[in-house]
């Protein structure tokens, strides 16, 4: 398997070439059921989807919505849903641990100079004087359960700052929320669609990036079951292909821009099938546009920054400390950054 550093990777990789393809070789129609969150973080699936990228690929593409990462990965190892993106977690791990998932590629990416996830403060912190990551030391840090990406992203901050937190697990982003404008917790990480609103208010304030701490982080990954990596490999690779071309679009019309204002606009309107439904598409366009962050070209894996990851967890004790991280992944269907 090749290895690239990040900047060769974004520079040399096509999408569809990256995953090392040639023309699918599926049969037309095959079915195959994708789990998704309705983030901007998953718009490679909806890109492909809307412009029939699977469709070309042969896959017959049914999408289903989960309002968490956990339960779509249990749906992965239950067999109800072949493929999906989400970010690593405790619970990933141990699914994988128990030879039911594999993690397959990569998605959404922290990258210096992009504007990424944000550390917030309470303004009660903020006012009483936490106006930078490193002035959380002794403060409370929202996050959904131990060994969510919250958690992971938390402790990684604190590591580099020297600094303590006290962790408060709130099962769900909302209550979270609710807890952070309340001033019942101090601190808290999240996507720039959600950060950004809610420093909009007087009662949330952005005091550091993610990226300043881990530049390279891989928030979210492909993965599907062990069962599917293994025995269905062309499809494997013909999903990988078709959400790739999907990421790639999503790349060049919101990062690079590379049709202006109208492919930015055309790529929001897009999205907003699946994101902020409830809201007009004006009244949604900021949100998306918010949520702009690096898709992984060619859904390539940044396997060092996996591999951080899964050393934090054993740190932690939150998963088995003789869990290797080719347990964990399949490098075998993309390219690798950092292996």
């Amino acid at each position: 398997m090749t290895t690239f550093n990040r900047r060769q990777t974004l520079a040399t990789m096509g999408a569809a070439a990256a995953v090392g393809l040639a023309a699918p070789a599926v049969a037309q129609g095959k079915k195959i059921t994708l789990g998704a969150l309705r983030f901007t973080s998953h718009s490679g699936t909806f890109v492909a989807y809307q412009r029939e990228y699977f469709k070309q690929a042969g896959l017959d593409v049914e999408l289903k919505f989960f309002q968490a990462a956990q339960p779509m990965a249990v749906a992965i190892a239950s067999g109800d849903v072949d493929y999906a993106v989400t970010a690593i977690s405790g619970g990933l791990v141990s699914l994988a641990d128990k030879g039911a998932i594999k993690v397959i590629g990569g998605a959404l990416s922290e990258e210096k100079g992009i504007d990424g996830q944000k550390f917030l403060a309470s303004d009660a912190a903020y006012q009483a004087g936490v106006t930078a990551p490193a002035m959380l030391d002794g403060k409370s840090f929202g996050m959904t359960t131990a060994g969510s990406s919250f958690h992971y992203m938390g402790s990684k901050m604190a590591q580099a700052e020297g600094i303590e937190l006290s962790f408060k697990p709130l099962q769900k982003v909302g209550a979270i929320i609710g807890a952070l404008k309340t001033g019942q917790i101090d601190g808290w990480s999240i996507v720039p669609h959600i950060a950004k609103p809610l420093a909009g208010s007087s009662a949330v304030h952005i005091i550091g990036n993610v990226s300043d701490y881990l530049p390279d982080y891989q928030v979210t990954t492909v993965f599907t079951s062990t069962k599917i990596a293994r025995e269905e490999k062309q499809q494997t690779q013909d999903y990988l292909a078709a959400y790739a071309k999907g990421a790639a679009d999503y790349n060049a019309a919101m990062i690079e821009q590379t049709a202006g204002a109208e492919g930015v606009a055309e790529m929001v309107k897009l999205i907003h099938n699946y994101v902020y439904t409830d809201k007009t598409l004006e009244a949604a366009t900021p949100g998306i546009v918010n949520g702009t962050m690096r898709l992984n070209e060619g859904a390539a894996l940044n396997v060092a920054s996996v591999r951080d990851q899964l050393s934090w967890f054993q740190s932690e004790g939150l998963v088995d400390a003789d869990i290797t991280l080719e347990t964990l992944i399949d490098t075998s269907f993309v390219d690798t950054i950092g292996a």
